[in-house]
């Protein structure tokens, strides 16, 4: 009886026992888990963020660095993480570049391109590694790009020209400043201008290419044809910041005013210098508009998703999606309307000159 009794209370032990094991490996089992998942959860969302590289010619023009805030801001929004790099002008810095986001295998690369041309060869590298480039206002030519984004280039340059037409004599004599061929919109914003001014008796006496968009370039060309006193009307500007330069060069001379000059961009010197009255126009491209837009089909691309766009781009070897927007020109009359408030603040338009009222 006594046996029974021992190992009756043996078998009970054994029982608390085992059921005080469970129990705490109860307890310890979520602990182990938890530290054990904690890396395998960063992974997870480590590997489900979208990584967008986006390389820019340079912040030399004041527009990029409203592109770059907007861009991020959104990819931001969206999910995605984007690695800014500035080439700062340097065509082999910005392959460099683009080889760097291949190596770190990024979704999409975003690329403002320095040489419309000699990036095609990096761009072929990263599609062959599987990643999405888009061409951001700068068409990439003979590389097949994923998405070309910008603005009507060509109308630009036909929103000067038809400027230009209503301002100038009959037989107005103009130079042309315009940006380096490296960059493909410059070819195209000519070609909008020369197709503007056929049929009529406006003829170019003069034209530059700024390498690099390096504005000094306008002012010592202006001021070159200044000094050989060749009588021209009008100027039509690449971009404000060569117009800047260009209106420099006739202020010093008293003729600031007096001569015709358009740009594009919107730049903030160029809206007060259009109220001023010693610029006469530039074109107004809402890169707001642009940078929100790129961000969406970055961050739709990284995802596999189907773009849908209603135009193509012929790049010299194939057609490329395309994503054309409209820019708009401003003269002094619409100022208000299109700028004041929206791009730029009324105090700073206006800021060496009282508004009309």
């Amino acid at each position: 009886m006594a046996v029974k009794t021992r190992k009756k209370r043996i078998s009970i032990q054994r029982i608390i026992v085992f059921i005080l094991f469970l129990l705490m490996l109860g307890t310890w089992a979520p602990g182990c888990s938890k530290k054990s998942g904690e890396p395998v959860l960063k992974q997870q969302e480590e590997k489900d963020t979208i990584k967008i590289g986006m390389t820019f010619d340079s912040f030399i023009l004041e527009r990029w660095q409203r592109d770059r805030d907007v861009f991020v801001a959104k990819s931001k929004e969206l999910g995605a993480e984007v690695n800014v790099q500035n080439a700062n002008g340097d065509l082999k810095e910005q392959i460099t570049q683009i080889e760097y986001f291949i190596n770190k295998k990024v979704d999409v690369i975003v690329i403002i391109a320095i040489d419309s041309g000699e990036v095609s060869q990096a761009v072929a590298k990263a599609k062959k590694a599987g990643i999405k480039v888009i061409a951001y206002d700068r068409l990439i030519l003979n590389a097949g790009v994923d998405l070309y984004i910008s603005f009507d280039n060509e109308k630009v340059g036909a929103f000067m020209a038809e400027y230009l037409k209503k301002s100038l004599p009959a037989d107005g004599k103009i130079l042309m400043l315009c940006g380096p061929l490296t960059d493909n919109n410059v070819s195209l914003v000519m070609e909008g201008f020369q197709k503007g001014i056929e049929g009529t008796n406006l003829s170019v006496i003069g034209t530059e290419h700024a390498a690099g968009w390096h504005a000094e370039t306008a002012f010592a060309f202006t001021n070159e044809y200044l000094m050989l006193q060749s009588k021209f009307d009008g100027i039509m500007c690449g971009n404000d910041n060569l117009a800047g330069q260009a209106v420099k060069a006739l202020a010093e001379r008293r003729l600031a005013g007096q001569i015709y000059v358009v740009g594009q961009d919107a730049d903030l010197d160029a809206c007060q210098r259009i109220v001023e009255g010693t610029q006469s126009m530039t074109v107004y491209k809402p890169v707001e508009k642009l940078a929100s837009l790129a961000a969406e089909y970055a961050a739709a691309m990284a995802k596999g998703e189907r773009l849908e766009t209603k135009d193509t781009f012929f790049d010299g070897t194939k057609d490329v999606p395309y994503v054309k927007l409209e820019p708009i020109a401003v003269t002094k009359d619409n100022m208000d309307e299109v700028i004041v408030g929206d791009y730029h603040l009324e105090e700073d338009v206006y800021l060496n000159i009282p508004k009309e009222k």
